[in-house]
């Protein structure tokens, strides 16, 4: 893959966002090459020129998270989003400005962008130079001058921010029209704060290979189809879904496919349909741990964990067991400061003693959750995550499966 890169050198503030609005409009109006965004070694926006040979129409590639993996580039095309934007109007009933306050290199990023030109609006961008803020995040939404207000988020900074005592911030959250919520399972104490606090959510589910989020609270977007496959994994379909992988054709991968005319995204997650249409993710499809000879729900377990007071956040994986198979672990972000007396990280393993954070959530699962019940577990201040604000699943594990040993 070829690419002419034209960097737009860091300045300390916010990113300079007017070379990638220009390549993406000129894509757009087929007067250009697919645009790839990256962010330099200086903090500087980087925006890639993409040859897509038998891809006409194509206007962006956009890595996947790589939370699983190696990030696959996925090739957007006019019509994915063109149909994705349109919808998604639709769905928050007007077109508005967007604040951008997530990585302009993954989807999410990018949508704002490629929202705001379809919508005739300007984007604001906020000053993320030094990490993710609230005092950063209320500066940029005061300067959103549109009646109409939007944009994206991932539960982490939303967690942040609702956290922050400062009612101006409290203020800032409250002028969005919406907020999509998207990235990562949202918990359900998360999403009751937001609505106790008067700020108005949509959680999102989607991905680069959707062009974004494409189910809104549960329910598919105009022009987009769901289904549950035999296997449990969901399907999602329409004109929203990608052109493909960059690097390999659909017949190799096999993640896409085409059924009476709709082109089909084969995800890896499993979820369930109710009578009224709703999708419910229950999550990844390889969540799966066996352990001990049976099937535990890494999604199930981690909801359970959640409910704790003493716990924001948590993430739940099966690593290498001798005894079991695969033994059922915890990477813990604990509420309030989120550390030890230490000031540090704790773990629940040989030769921990109680007073110990996660000891003593190890005891407290124990009883309550019995065989479902994390035989390790590390605590720290908050999970480990992506540039795109979705958990850093690999690393998290390789900590986890470090930690238990093997035993």
């Amino acid at each position: 893959m070829n690419s002419e890169e034209t960097p737009a050198p860091g300045t300390g503030g916010p990113l300079n966002i007017e070379p990638a609005l220009k390549a993406l409009a000129a894509a757009l109006h087929g007067e250009g090459p697919a645009v790839e965004l990256s962010v330099g070694a200086d903090g500087g926006l980087v925006v890639g020129h993409v040859e897509t040979p038998g891809c006409d129409d194509a206007v962006a590639v956009v890595r996947t998270s790589g939370s699983t993996g190696t990030p696959k580039a996925t090739l957007l095309t006019v019509e994915s989003l063109a149909a994705s934007s349109m919808a998604t109007a639709l769905r928050l009933k007007g077109e508005g400005q967007w604040l951008l306050a997530l990585p302009v290199q993954f989807v999410a990023g990018i949508q704002v962008l490629v929202r705001s030109l379809f919508a005739g609006t300007r984007p604001w961008v906020m000053d993320m130079s030094g990490g993710f803020t609230p005092e950063a995040f209320t500066a940029a939404a005061l300067e959103l001058t549109d009646k109409i207000r939007f944009t994206s988020l991932v539960p982490t900074q939303l967690q942040r921010l609702l956290d922050d005592p400062s009612p101006e911030t409290l203020a800032a959250l409250r002028r969005f029209n919406a907020i999509l919520l998207g990235g990562a399972p949202a918990p359900q104490s998360l999403l009751a704060a937001a609505r106790d606090a008067g700020v108005r959510v949509i959680t999102t589910y989607g991905s680069a290979e959707t062009s974004g989020g494409c189910i809104y609270d549960g329910y598919p977007l105009e022009g987009v189809s769901v289904r549950v496959a035999a296997d449990g994994r969901i399907l999602l379909g329409g004109d929203t879904v990608a052109a493909g992988y960059i690097e390999a054709p659909d017949e190799e991968t096999g993640t896409f496919f085409e059924e009476d005319g709709v082109r089909w995204y084969r995800t890896s997650d499993l979820g369930t349909i109710d009578d009224d249409g709703r999708l419910t993710v229950l999550g990844r499809a390889d969540d799966v741990i066996i352990t001990g000879g049976i099937k535990v729900s890494a999604a199930h377990v981690q909801e359970q964990l959640e409910q704790s007071d003493a716990v924001s956040s948590a993430f739940v994986a099966g690593v290498p067991s001798a005894e079991w198979g695969q033994a059922v672990a915890a990477y813990v972000a604990l509420a309030g400061d989120g550390t030890d007396a230490h000031g540090g990280k704790a773990k629940a393993g040989a030769g921990q003693e109680a007073g110990d954070p996660a000891v003593e959530l190890q005891q407290q699962w124990q009883r309550e959750l019995g065989v479902l019940a994390p035989k390790t577990i590390l605590t720290a201040p908050e999970l480990r995550m992506l540039p795109n604000g979705k958990p850093d699943r690999l690393a998290m594990t390789a900590e986890l499966s470090a930690l238990h040993g093997g035993k």
